[in-house]
């Protein structure tokens, strides 16, 4: 249990007090400014020109030009845990490529610099907003080799390099750090080229506490101690680009294995590692099919990955020796509901994709990010079957044609890299190279990549490379094929009408596409492979070619066919809008030897009431031979919302596979019935998998508070893998919006803090102030001080969460703290856009109806106290004129005298 009263305690005596403090590290990045100020005169921003800049001012991205080629980078490391800073000394060795170089500009932000250093004379050195700028007296000619030296500190702020400590709230023997590079954020840790445009070789140096290690690329060629401190010293021999540079180091614990005579390791923080194995078991397997598959052997001198603690992403793949988040590590109760096996294949695919070929600059980044993607369904493939790929593959099918995005997957008009990583590199990459494949055959397919990687290994790569090999090597124009997938947006949709002919003995296919066509949307043209089964089950194929806006199409058949099936293997990304008549349907239900097929014909029954319907769901639900099938026959089942469907689905819980399991729990939470009800708390708590679990009780929380408070209370303290019973539980009970939880949810969040991730912790601040808006004065007043702690928590992601969690609780007593994140600050630096976000909410926090009822009451109140006053008046008059209140006395009447 952690305790603080820095903040809370301020907040107890006056809110306006916090007007004038600084979020953690504004201090700090100020002093920084000044003491570089103070060292070189200080550059205005945006001088010299960014080499990244828009060109033409169109706002498309283009690759920076290379001045220099950088031929190693040395980096000597001194990392300080308790300060959670770093002391560095950068080498660059480089030589100018065409023509003299007055000057030499290197990528960094908020480094201290205290020398420079090169092997010519040196003018000046200035530093800027994001660069140190070397000018020498004379400019370096062309080739001549040199090197300049940087020896500088940092404090890095959540960006590039990462401490994970005790004192930050981490457990205690897990003090670890861990850099990540891409896009391009090693600038913050180091000086540099900062950019994929460029390859290199690396070497790291690197000094910590006695007791810890160090990873990083390459080889290990020195291990030494001096003092109370080791020194590990790596070097990458082969070339690679400035964001795969990787530097971990800490408390580790390790597994090791070989694949061949390649070293192979897993490392994570001692708490985590005794769940380590269940990640490491496929490694060697996934390396075997990659080469086998590749054609090109594994090209590092190792192969490691290490789980680090509250990781960016789920994994990166830094040369030869990948990151993994913790998230990763999982327990065997999960069964098939959790594995790594798919983040293990993606990440070592990318040692080949992405590492050994890097994509030139980020609007080719699909050809990192879709190799990794396709070569994990193909691994899937390898280990589970050619219907567990294809399954996949139709799952990323349904992702990305739900998406309205029309951007291509080449595209040069983002604002930031990052937004490069969306679905477009990634599964519609992946759906680019697996169209490729079926239309080539896996083994010409197979050449074309390995002559790819073999042709450009150690180079940097552009969508072009690819279609180049690909022509070459199949004699046919792919222009046709990359210009409508990859350079243009969108994705064919297609509205299909079938119809029989008996007496011509033709089936008739009506094909229309009607996607919206634009600048970005082409009228798509691939090959679209039809398969018709008849009576005998005899199937016969045809490919037919899709290419204008409206086309029919006629097949000579033996017989009247009893199956239609569209694109049977999957081969085209396609929105496919295709109703067969009942009979074709239900025959395709049944059809055992056609998965994908079975999976639609599921998917098309969803909602229909009838009898059976419902009857041949249910069969597919308890019988499929694949588990996606099941999975879909159980979502199909949810959308009927009958008795009768209800009832099949709870008479399914005695799945053998816990995905089918999961997908049923899932399925009943979409009714709201008492039945319902009745069994999602008999799988509460008879369930044996926390993870069905967790789902069952999640579900529960749409339901009156009498009947599942408490349920849902109880499942706090339930043990389980990461706490998840717990999320679950507090997830559900802040959908009951129910301010009688507050204490138990209090109290489990006070004395259970460190059984959370982080991340589920922020939750749990969240959904404690929504559950608190409406407590009285007092009980929300505890409730903010206890949130308002973590403001200034080591944390930056549980500092952001107590933020949002103050705007949520709707208390205009925290404006004042919150505002203090306002004050300070860069406009895009989290914290503040987070406080100025729930400052919104807290201004904004009645809504009309609310702000009806209020004047209303305000209208009542004035009228009482209006009222009130008329007496009150009254009263004094009658106080001031006795005589004219009560009217005349007897005998002061005028007389006549």
């Amino acid at each position: 249990m952690r305790t603080r009263t820095t903040l809370a305690g301020l907040l107890v005596s006056s809110t306006l007090f916090l007007g004038g403090l600084l979020p953690v590290g504004a201090e700090l990045h100020l002093h920084h400014a000044w003491e570089v100020c103070a060292c070189k005169r200080h550059l205005a921003d945006g001088m010299p020109l960014d080499p990244d800049a828009d060109h033409a001012g169109n706002g498309r991205k283009y690759a920076r030009d290379r001045e220099i080629d950088v031929s190693h980078v040395r980096l000597e490391l001194d990392p300080d845990f308790e300060k959670r800073s770093l002391a560095g000394v950068a080498t660059l060795n480089f030589a100018p490529i065409a023509k003299p170089l007055p000057e030499l500009r290197l990528d960094a932000v908020d480094l201290r610099v205290d020398s420079v250093e090169a092997s010519a004379a040196i003018e000046d050195w200035q530093v800027t907003r994001d660069a140190i700028v070397v000018t020498f007296s004379e400019a370096i000619d062309p080739g001549e080799a040199s090197w300049v030296r940087v020896r500088y500190e940092a404090e890095p702020r959540e960006e590039g390099w990462y401490f994970r400590t005790e004192a930050m709230g981490y457990p205690a023997g897990d003090d670890h750090f861990w850099t990540q590079g891409e896009p391009e954020k090693h600038r913050h840790w180091f000086p540099g080229y900062d950019y994929p445009n460029e390859r290199f070789t690396s070497e790291v140096l690197c000094r910590v506490p006695k007791g810890m290690t160090v990873l990083s690329n390459g080889r290990l060629v020195e291990e030494s101690q001096a003092g109370d401190r080791n020194l590990f010293h790596w070097k990458q021999e082969e070339e690679h680009v400035n964001y795969l540079i990787s530097v971990v180091g800490g408390h580790f614990e390790k597994l090791e294995s070989k694949h061949g005579d390649l070293p192979l390791a897993f490392y994570t923080p001692p708490s985590e590692f005794s769940v380590a194995a269940n990640s490491f078991r496929d490694t060697a397997d996934i390396l075997a099919f990659l080469e086998g598959e590749i054609g090109v052997a594994f090209p590092w001198a190792k192969y490691y990955n290490v789980c680090v603690t509250d990781f960016v992403a789920g994994g990166m793949e830094n040369t030869s020796v990948t990151t993994l988040t913790t998230g990763t590590l999982f327990s065997e109760d999960s069964e098939e509901l959790r594995t790594s096996h798919r983040l293990d294949a993606h990440e070592a695919t990318h040692q080949w994709f992405g590492d050994l070929l890097t994509c030139k600059d980020w609007s080719h980044l699909w050809l990192n990010e879709g190799f990794a993607t396709y070569y994990t369904h193909l691994y899937d493939e390898h280990k589970f079957g050619s219907e567990e790929m294809r399954y996949r593959l139709f799952r990323d099918a349904e992702g990305i044609l739900g998406n309205a995005d029309t951007k291509p997957i080449v595209w040069r008009e983002y604002g930031d890299p990052f937004q490069q990583f969306d679905y477009r590199a990634y599964p519609k990459g992946s759906w680019v190279l697996h169209m490729l494949r079926s239309q080539l055959g896996p083994e010409l397919f197979r050449q074309c990549v390995k002559t790819y990687v073999e042709r450009n290994r150690n180079r940097n790569v552009v969508t072009h490379d690819l279609a180049a090999v690909f022509e070459e090597l199949s004699g046919r124009s792919w222009d046709e094929f990359f210009d409508q997938w990859v350079y243009h947006g969108g994705e064919p949709e297609l509205k299909v009408a079938y119809a029989w002919d008996q007496g011509r003995g033709q089936a008739k296919l009506s094909i229309s596409q009607t996607q919206k066509l634009s600048e970005r949307v082409l009228l798509f043209d691939f090959p679209l492979p039809v398969r018709f089964i008849d009576e005998k089950d005899e199937s016969h194929d045809f490919t037919v070619r899709v290419h204008e806006t409206s086309e029919d199409f006629f097949f000579q058949l033996p017989s009247k066919p009893k199956i239609v099936r569209l694109d049977p293997e999957l081969t085209v990304l396609a929105k496919i809008d295709f109703q067969p008549p009942n009979p074709l349907l239900f025959a395709q239900l049944e059809n055992g030897d056609d998965m994908l097929g079975r999976l639609l014909a599921a998917k098309a029954l969803g909602g229909r009431k009838d009898a059976k319907s419902i009857e041949s769901l249910t069969k597919v639900l308890r019988n499929d031979a694949f588990h996606g099938v099941r999975i879909e026959a159980a979502k199909a089942l949810a959308k009927t919302r009958t008795p009768e469907a209800l009832a099949a689905l709870a008479g399914s819980l005695e799945q053998e596979d816990a995905r089918v399991r999961q997908e049923v729990v899932s399925a009943i939470g979409k009714f709201y019935t008492g039945d319902a009800l009745a069994a999602l708390q008999e799988v509460a708590q008879t369930e044996k998998n926390p993870e069905i679990v967790a789902n069952a009780l999640g579900e529960s929380g749409k339901y009156p508070q009498e009947a599942v408070r408490p349920m849902l209370v109880a499942a706090l303290d339930r043990e389980s893998y990461r706490h998840r019973i717990a999320v679950s539980a507090i997830a559900a009970l802040r959908e009951q919006a129910d301010p009688g939880a507050v204490p138990a949810m209090l109290a489990h969040l006070r004395e259970n803090e460190e059984d959370f991730t982080t991340r589920d912790f922020g939750r749990g601040l969240d959904a404690l102030a929504y559950l608190a808006r409406d407590l009285d004065d007092g009980a929300r007043e505890e409730v903010r001080l206890f949130v308002a702690d973590f403001l200034d928590h080591p944390k930056s992601g549980l500092r952001r969460d107590a933020i949002a969690a103050l705007g949520t609780l709707e208390d205009p007593r925290s404006l004042g703290a919150l505002r203090t994140f306002t004050e300070t600050g860069e406009e895009e630096d989290p914290e503040r856009k987070a406080a100025e976000a729930a400052i919104r909410k807290l201004s904004a926090e009645k809504g009309q109806a609310d702000e009806v009822k209020d004047l209303r009451k305000e209208m009542l109140d004035l009228q009482k106290e209006l009222g009130s006053l008329r007496e009150t008046l009254e009263t004094v008059k009658k106080q001031l004129e006795p005589e004219q209140a009560n009217g005349k006395k007897e005998g002061d009447a005028k007389s006549g005298d």
